[in-house]
């Protein structure tokens, strides 16, 4: 599967994101905790520099949760404040302050030494196109002041936005790779439909999905769609799951493709059950 995807607006973001850089004081990272390493831009510590950051780890509903509790270890040695959200539910989100105001503690105390007591946090949340950010800031501000979707790049001017608490956020455009130069990544991003299902192969992506799901625990699929896949390739499992889903044709062929988006809707949903596909120890090998 091929899939390199280089917007035009790219370069123009990045831009923006870094002269956006002055005007806040802290910037908070969000994640797909199903995928830490693929949603995580790898040139964001190159954009951000020594800029205070948090890591906000989203949708950790979706993700298995002793593998969150790594990652939050892991980003805690890296000396970032983590704080596990649902951005949907809201589940975390009033802990998003708290670990700014941890964060910035020295700025605040050398504030104070210099009679400057304003606490006013102004933060700037970063992530890649369809990872949470507009339904986040929604959240914070308790009203709906950022366009929402959930198609990667709904997300497309600045604009600061007050919330309940002592913050202001100022919104960014997602960032995105400029290009996909691992495979890998672009995978796990279209697994979680940070890419468009449009612009993929989705009988391959979800062919792909399973022989994934498959190696990190073969029990997922077989306890969801009460299927053997024990001696089974890849595709007898698809053509299981599509007997069983009754993803069937006219002259009884099998129906791949409804077969696919079953499959990769039941595990964008959490149905599949708590999944994540990037452990802390795969960093040393995709680094």
């Amino acid at each position: 599967m091929n899939i390199n995807w280089y917007p035009g607006h790219m370069k123009k973001t990045i831009d923006s994101l870094k002269a956006s850089l002055k005007l806040v004081d802290i910037v908070a990272e969000l994640l797909d905790s199903r995928i830490p390493i693929s949603s995580r831009n790898p040139l964001i510590d190159e954009i951000l520099g020594d800029k205070p950051r948090i890591i906000l780890m989203n949708k950790m509903d979706l993700s298995d949760k002793k593998e969150n509790e790594k990652w939050m270890e892991y980003f805690k040695k890296e000396g970032h404040e983590t704080v596990m959200i649902n951005s949907m539910t809201g589940y975390g989100v009033k802990n998003i302050e708290k670990a700014c105001r941890s964060q910035l503690r020295e700025k605040f105390e050398k504030n104070k030494e210099k009679n400057i007591l304003s606490d006013r946090i102004r933060l700037m949340i970063v992530g890649i196109p369809n990872v949470g950010k507009s339904t986040l800031i929604n959240r914070l501000a308790n009203k709906k002041s950022a366009k929402v979707g959930n198609r990667p790049g709904v997300t497309r001017h600045n604009q600061w936005i007050k919330t309940s608490g002592n913050m202001e956020l100022l919104d960014t455009p997602g960032v995105l790779w400029p290009k996909f130069e691992d495979k890998l990544t672009g995978l796990n991003l279209a697994y979680t439909g940070a890419i468009k299902d449009e612009i993929m192969d989705v009988d391959n992506l979800a062919f792909s999905l399973i022989e994934t799901l498959q190696k990190i625990d073969p029990k997922i699929l077989s306890t969801r769609y009460n299927i053997k896949t024990d001696n089974k390739s890849t595709l007898e499992i698809m053509e299981e799951i599509a007997l069983r889903r009754g993803a069937i044709l006219k002259g009884k062929e099998i129906d791949y493709t409804k077969t696919a988006n079953i499959v990769l809707d039941e595990f964008r949903k959490g149905i599949l059950g708590n999944i994540t596909l990037e452990k802390v120890e795969d960093i040393d090998v995709r680094v």
